[in-house]
């Protein structure tokens, strides 16, 4: 059956040649050697040591993942009761499925060999990222493709000859187990994202995907349960095992170990995704406060320029307005009460002369301190004669009416005496 037996083999009257009936004590210490996965596990355990020796960016936990996990898991489905019983026990064959499409990929994938070849090979690196990025890469590893094949791959294997093709070529069972791993390997190294890979999909994505895979677990295991005809019925009635369960009840303990158990396989991937999603927001947050931090600098750099700007231009701004006459000596309203003709009287006694009937004739005017009188013109201030004056506004503040500016009954009265004459 191509599967060496540490315990032998058991030869019954019957012609059943197998390993013994399955105890617990016998889960334990039924193994068998495969040499091929054996050359496997060391070549790629070596390989990984080898890469990640002297690396202290290479946390511990990757190679537990890699080493203590992915390659263990598959010596387990391969070398331990699980590989001695797969030919025997179709529950045991269930398990090794799941243990190959499920386990052992998720385990490898979170390793990150990808991104460790790449630095160890620089050259090679370079030329797995080119395949990486290819548009081939980008086709084959769509979600929908790779999960197509995750829960095809097995459905083809349980209802077709291939199923019982396992137990009679060494050689078929050998690239059985790689084909089993093949798309388990691809579906997480693309939905993890560990490793560089073709294209980047939302956790969101991967979470539908994993659905759909559960689902896809699901069908598999509840088909494999409602088959009315035996799967390999012709090879397990030749084998004639007289131990264990019977072939019906053997073939619904496998439907359930590949429903139950594979369902139960997803919460681990799901944990790693909840874990990456985590990450992936927290590098976000820093990123995007990072961006709002270079923002405001840049905003409090500006405002602080302006201000600079606004002050250095301030001074300038002052002096002109210093030097800008008064708006109303520019208004043409005001121009002839307010232009350089005014005279200063400032606390001095200033006659004025007039021509009055070909003799000139003085006015006394008492003193009008800091007042303004015009020869020939108006007095400013307030009488009794100019009304109109009195309703001009002070706009400078500096003509008090009420104080008596001039004497202006004294210039009335000498204007009535002259006007009887």
């Amino acid at each position: 059956m191509g599967t060496a037996l540490a315990s032998g083999g058991l030869a019954l009257g019957s012609g059943y040649h197998g390993p013994p009936a399955l105890t617990l004590t016998r889960a334990f210490t039924e193994w068998t050697f495969d040499p091929w996965m054996t050359a496997l596990v060391v070549i790629l355990g070596g390989g990984y040591l080898a890469g990640v020796r002297g690396r202290p960016d290479c946390p511990l936990a990757r190679r537990i993942w890699f080493l203590g996990l992915g390659l263990g898991f598959l010596v387990i489905a391969t070398m331990s009761w699980v590989g001695v019983y797969q030919p025997v026990l179709m529950y045991a064959r269930a398990v090794q499925t799941v243990l190959l499409v499920l386990v052992v990929p998720l385990f490898l994938a979170l390793g990150r060999p990808i991104s460790l070849a790449i630095v160890v090979f620089p050259g090679a690196g370079r030329r797995i990222e080119a395949v990486i990025g290819s548009r081939l890469a980008r086709l084959l590893t769509f979600p929908a493709i790779t999960t197509f094949a995750l829960v095809a791959v097995p459905f083809v294997m349980y209802f077709t000859s291939w199923y019982t093709a396992v137990f009679d070529s060494t050689a078929v069972r050998e690239l059985t187990y790689l084909a089993l791993m093949a798309p388990g390997y691809v579906f997480f190294w693309t939905l993890l994202r560990v490793d560089p890979v073709p294209k980047k999909y939302s956790y969101a994505v991967s979470m539908w995907i994993t659905g759909a895979e559960v689902i896809g677990d699901a069908f598999l295991g509840i088909a494999v349960i409602a088959n009315q005809n035996l799967i390999g019925a012709a090879y397990y009635h030749a084998l004639a095992r007289p131990w264990g369960p019977t072939l019906a009840t053997d073939e619904v303990l496998a439907g359930g170990v590949l429903w139950v158990l594979g369902d139960l396989v997803g919460l681990p991937f799901l944990a790693a995704q909840l874990i990456q999603m985590m990450r992936e927001d927290e590098s976000d947050a820093a990123r995007i406060d990072a961006d709002l931090d270079a923002k405001e600098a840049q905003l409090e750099q500006a405002q602080l320029e302006q201000a600079q700007l606004e002050q250095a231009e301030a001074p300038a701004t002052v002096k002109g307005a210093t030097q800008e006459k008064p708006w109303w000596e520019n208004d043409p309203r005001f121009t002839g009460r307010f232009k350089a003709n005014l005279e200063p009287a400032a606390d001095i006694q200033r006659p004025a002369a007039r021509q009055v009937g070909g003799a000139d004739e003085l006015l006394g005017l008492h003193s009008a301190p800091g007042r303004y009188v015009g020869i020939g013109r108006r007095v400013v201030g307030q009488d009794r004669h100019h009304r109109a004056e009195r309703d001009v506004t002070d706009l400078l503040g500096q003509h008090d009416d009420g104080d008596g500016a001039l004497a202006t009954q004294g210039v009335d009265g000498q204007r009535s005496r002259r006007d009887r004459r």
